[in-house]
């Protein structure tokens, strides 16, 4: 399994292709320096460097990428065993249609969950700068000779999942790469974006908020949202014991509407969310049954293989699904 990560390796933070990557749990500071990586079949991880990793994904016999960024107070392994699960569902689904491709950044393990919850938030919105260096790697080894954009371009699909607090680091993410790398805005480069439990404020998508830039660089932005999931409860009341008054998006899908892109569109996930999971929060993955896929999965999968949320109802912006 490919991924990318900002977190502190044990040693130094000098990329060297092909050395044993361990991470350094004790430091869960952002770093500015990103890593390019590979969990590999034992369960070891080696260092494989931007070039190599871009190459390798490039050359893969899956059609489509899925950059997976996950959510707050997960440690690596959490992700890695949430992004298998993912990766099955996706081959089982259709083979070699989807690769899945985590985003580690570092979260917190204290005890308490407001105490995980505000030092995460501060890692999220810490972690954008080196996140937007990878955007920039990326940009230019797709113009460079590297690629042979001339005679052999990468023509892969590039999706994104954001779930709860990833959001936030996909949003601040894109708002460093606009502010210190580019000129004319985000550019295009990703078919699908979907924001899951989002824990970001619910306007913040809204025209003229941080979080258009989230619509810009998508063709579909998909938000899936349940008004009784437990943990952005906890996210709510977090906020309001300091003092900052919004609901979630996650929790209510847009404040309005009329005002965000036409190119966003709501699925109302009320009915299964708590029936998938505890919490009401990762139902993403796992329906009815632990280790089969459920009715979201399924939608986020179809949106992927077609490339349209409703194509058989072109103005259609909602929808809520049932088990």
């Amino acid at each position: 399994m490919l991924f990318i990560t900002n977190r502190f390796p044990k040693g130094s933070i000098q990329t060297r292709v092909g050395r044993p990557f361990d991470f350094d749990l004790r430091n869960n500071a952002p770093s500015n320096s990103i890593f390019f990586c590979r969990l590999n079949d034992n369960g070891r991880i080696s260092e494989v460097g931007g070039l190599n990793f871009m190459s390798e994904l490039k050359s893969s016999p899956y059609r489509q990428l899925l950059l997976y960024i996950h959510g707050y107070s997960n440690l690596p392994e959490d992700v890695f065993k949430a992004a298998a699960e993912f990766q099955q569902f996706c081959d089982d689904a259709a083979d070699q249609e989807v690769l899945v491709v985590p985003v580690v950044w570092p979260c917190d393990n204290d005890l308490g969950v407001v105490k995980d919850y505000w030092d995460d938030q501060k890692s999220a919105d810490a972690s954008a700068p080196a996140f937007s260096r990878a955007l920039c790697r990326f940009i230019e080894w797709r113009e460079s000779k590297l690629n042979e954009p001339d005679t052999a371009p990468c023509l892969k699909r590039i999706n994104v999942l954001a779930h709860s607090m990833g959001n936030r680091v996909l949003r601040e993410t894109l708002v460093a790469w606009n502010t210190y790398d580019l000129a004319d805005g985000v550019p295009l480069i990703f078919r699908n974006t979907f924001l899951v439990a989002a824990d970001i404020e619910n306007e913040s998508i809204h025209r003229g908020e941080k979080g258009q830039l989230i619509c810009d660089s998508s063709r579909n932005v998909v938000v899936y949202y349940a008004s009784d999931d437990l943990a952005l409860r906890s996210s709510k009341v977090a906020n309001l014991k300091n003092k900052i008054a919004s609901r979630r998006l996650g929790h209510s899908g847009p404040e309005n509407m009329d005002l965000t892109p036409k190119n966003v569109y709501i699925v109302d996930c009320d009915d299964v969310n708590n029936l998938y999971d505890l919490k009401g929060h990762s139902y993403f993955r796992s329906g009815r049954t632990p280790g089969k896929p459920g009715v979201v999965f399924e939608h986020i999968f179809a949106c992927m293989r077609t490339g349209r949320v409703f194509p058989q109802d072109a103005e259609r912006r909602f929808t809520v699904l049932h088990d």
